[in-house]
């Protein structure tokens, strides 16, 4: 891993090593859990920062309790995405969560591995239960149902054609 990404790709094409011999060079390459924690260290990363993006209150959408707790207390909240994490968690956005749990007027629907997982789930019972959009979030579930999911074409708030616009940049 000393050279160049440029020096081990001709080391490659022009030796043809082994498979195996390559797996013995560079081992994370090939590790499908390495892979697999980038991708939803993304995603978990994209989640929590997109309302943050979009100015908009997320203090009561993603809560967060501790795994010993008893009963979390989730007040009057309609939609909640409840994050358990173990003791001895301090970072503001977890990567790796006992559970995420989605939570529709105040009962637990569904217990879930990872924030992206739980978010679509929730996504899809909020579309198709009719229920509304949590207070406050509007603009990111507008942004998940008409840009991410493209489900709906109507017309984008000045906003979001803004970010739709800057993201065209980079596609």
């Amino acid at each position: 891993m000393q050279n160049t990404f440029a020096l081990r790709r001709q080391t490659i094409v022009m030796s043809c090593p082994p498979v195996k011999e390559l797996m013995d060079l560079w081992p994370a390459l090939h590790m499908q859990s390495e892979e697999l924690h980038d991708v939803h260290t993304r995603r978990t990363t994209v989640l929590h920062a997109l309302p943050d993006y979009l100015l908009e209150e997320v203090s009561g959408f993603f809560r967060t309790c501790v795994d010993d707790m008893d009963e979390p207390d989730l007040g009057d909240a309609s939609v909640v995405l409840l994050t358990t994490v173990s003791d001895d968690a301090t970072s503001p956005v977890h990567y790796h969560p006992v559970r995420v749990s989605v939570v529709l007027e105040g009962d637990v629907v569904v217990n879930l591995p990872r924030l992206a997982d739980a978010f679509l789930v929730m996504f899809g019972l909020i579309y198709a239960l009719h229920l509304s959009y949590p207070k406050g979030l509007t603009n990111t579930f507008e942004f998940t149902q008409k840009i991410l999911l493209g489900l709906d074409d109507s017309k984008l708030s000045p906003k979001l054609q803004t970010l739709k616009n800057e993201l065209m940049l980079y596609v």
